[in-house]
């Protein structure tokens, strides 16, 4: 038996039908928002395989799960000299100042290092990817998480940061890039400064499961040219004390040579006169004036030897520091380098 159609029920189950689906839709809509830098990480990864010298990187600086998608959302590039500058122009603002040289283009664009290979500056790359990486972490930040994040980071700038280096830094970026300057307390604190306040160690967690072996490897790589600055600094004060005592000598000298010259003419008057008796008893403190004056001059030419060592030592190590500056300029020749 045919029953009557309720076209009431019919039309409230197809009301209810598409609210249900909007209400899925808005659903789906609203997860994928939350996921939405979740989402674009796989994408961005999802055929990615990081080579070999970039997963060192990562695996040396400690880096977590977190912290290498962050790392390789960016398809990290380690590049030569020409590479480097044509990614990283210093006009453009990127260069960096600290003791890393590597730039990050912002809104996950891509993070390039330069290619280190000098075994006296090893560390440098390790530091310019933890670095890097973490600019392009700063930028995932969400609104509120950044602003708690930059006040513990000022409160550190402003009540104990006390490496003398690192202000430096910071002072410069204040005149070049002013709007900046937090962001790069974030890289520069996180990557070189071996104890910081529990609150930001925490929030290294984050990033680091042993944040100490990037400072490490900061703390290694400036050694190389602290430790060369302070013997330079010490040849130049031994430089100073010889180069005064030298002038003091070659004086002295001078002095003995005027009373030698006066006690030979006093003696030869008296030879000539016929005083010989006044002229031999003269002779063994004359001769002990000349002896004196000879042993002087041997110690000056001592004390001029070891200066002149002294300064080539110090031209070395001027030489060397200049040397290992111009390899991490990337608008140096590098052939002009190795001539």
């Amino acid at each position: 038996m045919l029953q009557p159609t309720n076209k009431n029920s019919s039309g409230h189950l197809h009301r209810f039908g598409t609210l249900l689906f909007l209400l899925v839709w808005l659903a789906v809509l609203g997860v994928m928002a939350a996921n939405r830098q979740n989402i674009y990480d796989w994408w961005r990864l999802r055929n990615y395989q990081a080579p070999a010298a970039q997963a060192q990187l990562a695996a040396q600086d400690t880096m977590t799960p977190y912290a290498r998608k962050a790392f390789y959302v960016n398809k990290p590039e380690i590049a030569d000299k020409p590479g480097f500058a044509t990614n990283c122009p210093v006009s453009g603002g990127t260069h960096e100042q600290t003791i890393v040289l590597g730039c990050y283009r912002g809104n996950q664009g891509g993070i390039f290092l330069l290619s280190v290979t000098d075994p006296r500056l090893s560390g440098v790359e390790q530091v310019t990817a933890a670095h890097e990486m973490l600019h392009a972490a700063y930028d995932r930040l969400s609104g509120p998480e950044q602003s708690r994040i930059d006040a513990l980071l000022l409160d550190y700038f402003h009540h104990d940061l006390h490496d003398e280096r690192i202000q430096a830094t910071l002072a410069a970026y204040k005149k070049t890039e002013p709007n900046d300057v937090v962001n790069e307390m974030h890289s520069i604190f996180g990557t070189e400064i071996p104890a910081l306040p529990p609150a930001l160690e925490q929030y290294y967690q984050r990033y680091f499961t042993d944040r100490s072996r990037v400072a490490a490897f900061a703390a290694q790589y400036q050694s190389v040219f602290t430790s060369r600055q302070t013997a330079i600094t010490a040849a130049e004060s031994q430089l100073a004390s010889l180069k005064s005592r030298i002038e003091a000598e070659e004086a002295d000298l001078q002095t003995r040579q005027a009373n030698i010259t006066a006690q030979q003419t006093i003696l030869l008057e008296q030879r000539n006169s016929g005083n010989l008796t006044a002229y031999n008893a003269g002779v063994p403190s004359y001769n002990r004036l000349v002896d004196a004056y000879n042993n002087q001059v041997g110690l000056v030419k001592s004390l001029v030897g070891q200066f002149n060592e002294l300064v080539a030592k110090h031209n070395a190590l001027v030489f060397e520091q200049g040397q290992l500056r111009d390899e991490l300029d990337a608008n140096t020749n590098q052939a002009l380098i190795k001539q």
